[in-house]
């Protein structure tokens, strides 16, 4: 069976765990929200998915950021500002176990999700949403693979394409995601991990789920960023990159430039960077290289000082 950058084993620990919905703090097998809902009728919603080390979320304020921009756009008001989220996180991770003083390490995912509410019947008009919006906070036991962050993963290129963003504007990380679905279904069919999608023009764009980088000569190159998420991850790296003097590009590229890459790899905030191994059939080397290995060590650091800051600045709030 084939598997992506968000696969995990399962934990049993997940079977006891108290999920955050609209202020109540719920069981698993009780943890429901209504068919009238805009996100179950419609996929109306925004959302974030963040890793948790040594209890604090990774990059919150980037993630924040992203959901807020995203909400405006969509006219969805969260109800809830920014100091408020963070303290429902925060309550969800401690009701869990998961706060700074339970748990060390990197093993916990949480999604955030925020629809636009009940509605009193099933159609678009967001007019005949009778409530507030729905938030759902959902922390697991989840750690991402050591042998996929090692072996890397193979990736296929589909026909569905990332498209222009009059059509739907692929800045906005809503719940409608089906045209990632559909090329997560092309891609594992044909036998690969992910899915590699173009652009319109026929340019690399991203995947399914995760961001695209080739290295040639020792340069990596990324996408324009005109028809992907803003990533956070992606954004990480970029700014690692040219942190540490390694020349980064972003721009238009060919399968072609892929086929004949020395290294390439994705990333993602549950994966973080994880080694590219074949595209297409077309091998580009097994494993992963040394400037993957490279920029998975800096990312390693970079997640690390991320919670040791957020760390201090709980303390600081709290005296």
């Amino acid at each position: 069976m084939t598997q992506g950058t968000q696969h995990s084993a399962d934990d049993p620990r997940n079977a006891d765990i108290r999920i955050w919905i609209n202020g109540a703090l719920k069981p698993r097998n009780e943890a429901v929200v209504s068919v009238f809902d805009s996100g179950f009728v419609l996929g109306d919603g925004v959302w974030e998915g963040f890793r948790v080390v040594d209890g604090h979320p990774a990059f919150l304020d980037a993630h924040l950021d992203r959901l807020f921009e995203g909400a405006k756009a969509i006219m969805l008001d969260i109800g809830l500002d920014r100091a408020g989220l963070t303290e429902a996180i925060y309550a969800t991770l401690a009701a869990n176990g998961m706060d700074d003083h339970a748990i060390r390490g990197d093993g916990v995912h949480v999604r955030l999700m925020v629809t636009r509410g009940v509605k009193r019947t099933p159609y678009q008009d967001p007019r005949v949403t009778i409530g507030p919006a729905t938030i759902v906070i959902i922390p697991e036991y989840k750690a991402a693979s050591t042998e996929t962050a090692s072996r890397g993963i193979s990736l296929f290129t589909v026909h569905v394409r990332r498209g222009y963003p009059d059509v739907q504007d692929p800045k906005l990380n809503s719940h409608s995601k089906l045209n990632c679905i559909t090329a997560c279904i092309q891609a594992y069919t044909a036998g690969a991990d992910e899915a590699l999608m173009l652009d319109p023009h026929g340019f690399v764009a991203t995947c399914n789920s995760t961001h695209f980088f080739i290295v040639r000569k020792g340069e990596v190159w990324t996408s324009t960023g005109e028809y992907c998420l803003g990533g956070i991850t992606r954004g990480n790296v970029i700014a690692m990159c040219r942190e540490a003097g390694i020349p980064i590009f972003e721009k238009s590229f060919s399968l072609t430039d892929v086929y004949g890459a020395d290294e390439a790899f994705v990333t993602g905030t549950f994966a973080g960077v994880v080694p590219v191994h074949t595209v297409d059939g077309r091998r580009i080397r097994d494993g992963r290289g040394p400037l993957v290995e490279r920029l998975q060590s800096l990312y390693r650091g970079l997640i690390a000082r991320d919670a040791e800051a957020r760390a201090r600045l709980r303390v600081s709030a709290s005296q």
